[in-house]
């Protein structure tokens, strides 16, 4: 059953089982403002196994580009098109949040995003292969990010 994202009152639902529940909920709610305050966007999210489509593409594009398999369990997943843009998010137990930019016209913005929740380590897959710079939220603490620019066409 999909949930829309409150950012003002941040709740864990959907999340309970990550260890890091609360500052993921902080992550999801951060990116939930960012589209309503940019884009007049409702983020809404489903249990990954509601929307097994959105976790497969996100996990064709990390295999496929970059030999990527993230080996935490995903709880949730969302996609949307904004402004020219195909967005996929997925949220996994561990505290990991990753998102596939995707520009609709040919030769735009194309990335895939990790955000870490507060509190959860560098992931094995991701540790030895990307940088990660810090961003301090209201709603999530500090954020941990990366990215790739997506090479191929999907």
């Amino acid at each position: 059953m999909p949930y829309i994202v409150d950012f003002v009152n941040v709740s864990t639902v959907g999340l309970e089982s990550s260890p890091v529940a609360g500052a993921l909920a902080g992550l999801r709610a951060n990116e939930a403002r960012y589209y309503r305050n940019k884009y007049d966007h409702v983020f809404t999210v489903s249990p990954a196994s509601e929307v097994p489509e959105v976790v497969d593409r996100v996990s064709r594009i990390l295999r496929e580009e970059r030999d990527i398999v993230i080996g935490s369990r995903p709880l949730e997943s969302t996609a949307f098109e904004v402004d020219g843009l195909r967005m996929a998010y997925v949220f996994y137990e561990s505290g990991l949040s990753i998102n596939v930019m995707y520009s609709i016209e040919d030769g735009g913005k194309r990335a895939v995003g990790f955000k870490l929740a507060e509190g959860m380590d560098i992931p094995d897959e991701l540790a030895s292969r990307f940088k990660f710079a810090r961003q301090k939220s209201k709603l999530a603490g500090v954020i941990r990010g990366s990215y790739f620019v997506i090479k191929g066409e999907y």
